[in-house]
């Protein structure tokens, strides 16, 4: 039978220790409200007796999230703490207070400064406390994998007899390997369940070694009821196991967990984008399932693999994750399957195997002077192809790449009062220009480009990142846009920001002319 195992998100305390990721009030409750969507069990809002206005993130975090997962925050075994966490959590539908004390010698002995006795006392007294404010109280055992074992039972015992529900075994300096941690895990579970079988038993995983999600994931499968982890893993120092690995992690490999969480899982790629947007904390490119490339694909053998069938390379649909597909990138790596699929993909019928392999030929040149080759540049190089053949498409049909803009010149005034962008747009025989102001250069450059569309278009999404360094560094820029429901990924590679800036949209717009194109194209190689 399959257990369900509870999932505490603490992106809002954990994850904004990071240096640099302070949040506002108002970031902590859209995130919250994600959360919420996103079907976590129990959201921890952060860490009250920190400050005035962590305080007031965690009451308004508690009135405002309803109908559905646990708040809590953390409090030190020590009163003002716990009142803290009481004051702020006390009007949530469904409260709790975290406690945290040391167990390790390192910690009782050069942090707490205490013997043993008096740090066991400490604990017990804070879980009483907190027993007589609310009934659900969680406390974990910091630093419990490098603590001697029957003195981190001796707590547990004590703790759960003076009214924890929850225990919590953290591995807070990613200390533990998945074998010791999983067996530390059993040995727990086998004594916690004989001593009272309804207190929770939950890990908390950190990454200082890279093994935070393997950790978690062996604790599941030795028994813990409940898993601590942070969207795209952020955290102290290296950050928790990540909360999106570890759910999918159960999810996929059902059989061998034997468990699974109620975890919405088609709004973990949406949670992270904002997480990431939020504390601006780029998420790694090849992170697991929410890395930019973590569902494309350019190795040649990988994409002849995969348009045979996605399972061939894909363990997870993208769709599951809320990602809107696996994403073919060609580049020079790509092989002539993943070619041919891109060009019928446009409408052109390849029928003549030398003329295919004239063309992929050229393709190969073009990908050896790019980076990256995307579906307009193959219509481009369709069009060139054919005037080079001294074919005509069916007629009254405009050749290939008429129906495409391309970039000619920009201009960009960066100011606080007007900045104005103008840009010049070529498509087919004509050029179109159009000047605007925005809030800023990149929102003018993007509002001229919109109007020469005269497309209905929304951008969703911006992210500027660094391929290379130095005075000429590469800059590649990502963006996302909508028309209507569906989205529109492309990007722009410059060493010009402003002008990557451009060709990415640029680029997004001929997306969305393409897809509108390729179905009527018919077009034949021959």
């Amino acid at each position: 039978m399959s257990r369900r195992i509870l999932v505490l998100d603490t992106t809002l305390r954990d994850g904004e220790q990071v240096p640099g990721a302070k949040l506002n009030l108002y970031q902590k409750l859209e995130i919250a409200r994600q959360l919420q969507a996103l079907q976590v069990d129990i959201i921890e809002a952060g860490f009250p007796s920190s400050s005035r206005g962590d305080f007031q993130a965690v009451k308004e975090i508690a009135q405002s999230i309803k109908d559905g997962p646990v708040i809590t925050a953390l409090a030190r075994a020590v009163k003002s703490d716990i009142d803290a966490v009481y004051e702020s959590v006390k009007h949530a539908q469904r409260p709790l207070i975290h406690i945290v004390l040391g167990t390790s010698d390192i910690h009782v002995d050069k942090k707490l400064n205490r013997s043993k006795e008096d740090v066991l006392k400490m604990g017990v007294d804070a879980v009483k406390y907190a027993r007589s404010l609310l009934p659900e109280v969680q406390y974990s055992t910091e630093d419990a994998s490098r603590t001697d074992f029957e003195y981190l039972w001796k707590t547990i015992e004590e703790v759960v007899r003076a009214g924890a529900t929850m225990i919590n075994i953290p591995d807070t300096v990613g200390y533990a390997v998945p074998e010791e941690f999983g067996a530390l895990i059993g040995k727990i579970n086998y004594r916690l369940k004989n001593l009272n079988e309804q207190v929770i038993l939950s890990v908390h995983c950190h990454n200082d070694l890279g093994l935070a999600t393997a950790n978690t994931l062996i604790a599941v499968k030795n028994g813990a009821d409940k898993v601590e982890c942070t969207i795209n893993g952020l955290g102290e120092r290296a950050g928790n196991a990540a909360l999106e690995e570890v759910v999918m992690g159960i999810k996929i490999r059902p059989d061998y967990y034997g468990a699974h969480t109620n975890v919405a899982t088609r709004e973990i790629s949406k949670t992270s984008k904002l997480v990431s947007s939020m504390t601006g904390l780029d998420v790694q490119v090849n992170k697991a399932l929410t890395g930019e490339n973590a569902f494309a694909h350019s190795s040649g053998i990988h994409q002849d693999g995969l348009l045979k069938s996605r399972d061939v390379y894909e363990i997870i649909n993208p769709e599951d994750v809320g990602v809107e597909s696996m994403e073919m990138i060609l580049t020079a790596r790509s092989g002539r399957h993943a070619f041919k699929n891109a060009v019928e993909n446009l409408g052109y019928r390849c029928n003549d195997d030398q003329d295919f392999e004239n063309l992929f030929a050229k393709f190969l040149e073009l990908a050896d002077r790019k980076k990256e080759v995307y579906n307009h540049d193959i219509y481009y190089l369709m069009g060139k192809y054919q005037e080079e053949k001294g074919k005509d498409p069916q007629a009254g049909q405009q050749l290939p790449g008429c129906d495409l803009y391309e970039l000619v010149s920009f201009q960009v005034v960066s100011n606080d009062i007007f900045p104005t962008a103008t840009v010049k747009l070529r498509k087919g025989q004509e050029i179109y220009k159009h000047s605007e102001v925005g809030d800023g250069p990149i929102d003018a450059l993007y509002s001229a480009i919109k109007n020469i569309s005269d497309l209905d278009i929304v951008l969703k999404e911006y992210k500027i990142s660094s391929l290379s360094r130095g005075m000429e560094a590469l800059g590649r820029v990502n963006i996302k846009i909508s028309l209507g429901d569906k989205i529109y990924s492309a990007r722009g590679i410059d060493t010009d920001i402003i002008k990557a800036s451009a060709i990415a949209f640029v680029n997004g717009i001929n997306l969305i002319l393409l897809e509108n194109l390729a179905p009527n194209n018919g077009l034949d190689l021959n």
